[in-house]
């Protein structure tokens, strides 16, 4: 079986090392007054110390002079290895030495540091050489002394203390608590896993490391000759539908690197970060590849963190949002703006990773969701893993808003309500003119994308590609619902913002707030609906004192926030003529929610009562929708508790359970009942009073 070049270098090297031990062995032999005491390196006996006293000190020059054995050996292995290169063979161990800037001393050591870890005998020569059984791993003056560099040379001791083997994570000294001389040396169980041909991370870094996107996205051209020119540090500031990750990783492809992908919103929640940094570093450069990490926001306030993202030669792509900061690190960056995604090119996407689907409109499926292109490629796999709870393992459009939505992450949830839409347009019961309204959020919302960011129908002035809508209409007029049927047609889940977590009585502190919900919800797939909007959109007014002027202040930061939200968002009221005019001229849509008609309110009372429940035959749903004016919600709480009146009187929903109900929604919106408008009814309520029903 043929050995592999790289490996049979580094033994080889190795067995160099083993040839100077033996030499090194041979020396202290000569010199050593009890060769068969089986105790040595346990203690010291008296003449073991008066021999120590009357050495002589070691005369630098002479040490030197000796320098190490294995002249022939080395010089053979190394003529193989040239061999092995020429015939395009990768040599790890020399691949390593031009990577972190390796002087022939340094290879030494490190091979020295090593011997151990691949050879079990080499652990009783360094005790034999260390003059102590226990302690198995070279100390720094036999390393030293193998490598022919005496202990009182400036440049062997800076070596180990400070050199190319220290600061690239290559060599560990232990023991600090001892003098130099008497610490051992170890070679990290990584560095010694690459050598023998390992390319398997170490387990604590595996935690924050991510598989680079395979994803064919976006021109990366320009950064590949960037990088083939010498940059090697570069700040991809990504939008919010475009990818800085792919990009780095197929420009890295390209110029000839591989890619370590670090997480650093992974690594800001682990324990000593600074490590992992010297880790996921040390990776990228023994793989010889570039290291990609973001996002940035993350560790954005540790510049001992950015400052450590250092790889030299290898280069380092930082990813982020926002911008730059030059106090970050003390190197300036190639600054890259990655443009954003097109709808033409997710669509390409969805339909390279789900294929050909018989009557499904990708298109128009995925329209509405602005995802990273490996977030498509993501939500893809997802869409198709919940595809198969059906029992033909059909995808459908419902899979792929639920793949999308998977792609949301946390930090809306901790900030709003979430609710999973489950009414569609046929629950709605409103005019025509009022659902038309409605269709045109969601038509808005559905193709955003392509008219301000494909056809860049709102320039200028940083205007984001959200769409703002106002639903103003009294209480119980379906305003809620509304929201959650655009919601659900545009397969998107609905965040409810509860203003009790917003308005603050602070100065400044509402402003906070709603930035901490404006951020979240950029990067959630979602509709955001602030119900009584009035509260935080309110008017602004002449000032007159110092709380004036701050809720003015308010009032503006919610005008600009507004416009440079990119998501969709709808604000409910039942005051429209509270909102600021301001407000009102950057809303895309307004829709006024009318109370319902005698009409409407027969239909409400029908849908509200469901098909579920039993009816008896006495029920006049015409009577009911002409008599009492009552909203829909008010309709639907009167409903459940005529449902709750019939599950404690057989099951079987009767007019006296209605009108009961009604008369009690009267007593909580604080109406009188009177007879006149419950008519020929009035009698079953006066009869379910007597019995105290």
């Amino acid at each position: 079986m043929t050995r592999d070049p790289s490996l049979a270098h580094l033994l080889g090297r190795v067995g160099v090392v083993e040839e100077r031990i033996r030499l090194l062995v041979a020396t202290r032999r000569a010199d050593d007054p009890q060769p068969d005491d089986p105790f040595r390196g346990l203690y010291l006996s008296d003449d073991a110390v008066d021999r120590l006293l009357g050495q002589e000190p070691a005369d630098p020059e002479e040490e030197g002079k000796a320098g190490p054995g294995g002249s022939s050996r080395l010089e053979e292995c190394e003529t193989h290895a040239d061999e092995a290169q020429a015939n395009g063979h990768r040599l790890r161990l020399r691949d390593l030495t031009d990577t972190f800037g390796l002087q022939p001393l340094d290879v030494d050591l490190l091979l020295v540091a090593l011997a151990a870890d691949l050879d079990p005998r080499f652990e009783q020569l360094f005790g034999y050489l260390n003059d102590d059984v226990t302690r198995r791993r070279p100390s720094v003056a036999v390393a030293l002394a193998l490598c022919g560099s005496p202990l009182s040379a400036a440049d062997g001791r800076a070596r180990v203390l400070s050199g190319p083997l220290i600061t690239g994570g290559l060599l560990a000294v232990e023991d600090p608590e001892r003098p130099l001389p008497g610490r051992a040396l170890r070679v990290p169980d990584r560095v010694v896993g690459h050598l023998l041909g390992g390319d398997m991370p170490e387990l604590s870094l595996q935690a924050v490391l991510a598989e680079p996107p395979d994803v064919d996205w976006g021109d990366a051209v320009p950064l590949e000759r960037a990088l083939r020119a010498g940059v090697r540090l570069a700040y991809l500031r990504e939008p919010a539908t475009g990818s800085g990750r792919v990009l780095a990783a197929s420009a890295l492809t390209a110029a000839g690197y591989g890619t370590v992908l670090l997480d650093l919103a992974r690594l800001a929640a682990e324990r000593d970060p600074l490590q992992l940094i010297d880790a996921a570093v040390r990776e990228t450069r023994l793989r010889g590849a570039g290291l990609v990490a973001g996002p940035l926001a993350a560790v954005a306030d540790r510049p001992a963190v950015l400052e450590s993202l250092h790889a030299e030669p290898m280069p380092v792509l930082l990813i982020g949002d926002g911008t730059w900061d030059p106090a970050w690190t003390t190197r300036p960056p190639l600054l890259v703006d990655v443009p954003a995604s097109t709808t033409a090119e997710r669509s390409k996407l969805w339909r390279t990773a789900l294929g050909a689907l018989n009557g499904l409109d990708i298109g128009a499926a995925t329209s509405a969701f602005r995802l990273r292109p490996e977030q498509v490629a993501r939500a893809a796999g997802s869409a198709q893993v919940q595809a198969t709870l059906t029992p033909d393992g059909r995808l459908t459009a419902s899979h792929l808003g639920a793949g999308a939505r998977a792609e949301n992450g946390s930090a809306l949830d901790r900030l709003a309500r979430r609710v999973e839409p489950v009414v569609g347009w046929d629950d709605l019961v409103l005019p025509d003119a009022v659902l038309l309204a409605l269709k045109e959020v969601a038509l808005r919302a559905k193709h955003r994308e392509q008219v301000l960011g494909d056809w860049a129908m709102r320039p200028g002035a940083g205007r984001g590609h959200g769409v703002a809508a106002l639903f103003a209409g009294d209480s119980g007029t379906g305003k809620t619902m509304s929201a959650e049927v655009v919601a659900r047609a545009l397969g998107l889940d609905l965040y409810v913002v509860d203003l009790a977590t917003v308005v603050d009585k602070y100065v400044g502190e509402t402003e906070k707030n709603l930035e901490r919900i404006f951020t979240a919800a950029a990067g959630v797939n979602g509709v955001l609906l602030f119900d009584e909007a009035d509260a935080v959109f309110g008017r602004r007014s002449e000032v007159k004192d110092a709380h004036d002027r701050y809720a003015n202040i308010e009032s503006a930061y919610l005008l600009q926030r507004m416009e440079t939200f990119d998501g969709l968002a709808i604000l409910a009221t039942n005051l429209r003529a509270n909102i600021d005019e301001a407000f009102t001229r950057r809303l895309d849509v307004v829709v006024d929610f009318p109370l319902p008609d005698a009409a409407y309110r027969r239909i409400l009372w029908d849908r509200c009562l469901g098909r579920t429940l039993g009816r008896a035959g006495d029920i006049d749903l015409a009577f009911l929708g002409q008599a009492f004016e009552l909203a829909g919600g008010a309709i639907r709480s009167a409903a459940v508790t005529a449902a709750y009146l019939a599950a404690d009187d057989g099951g079987t929903v009767t007019m006296t359970h209605l009108v009961t109900a009604v008369q009690r929604e009267y007593r909580k919106l604080g109406r009188l009942t009177l007879e006149s408008e419950f008519g020929p009814y009035w009698g079953m309520l006066t009869a379910a009073r007597r019995s105290g029903g």
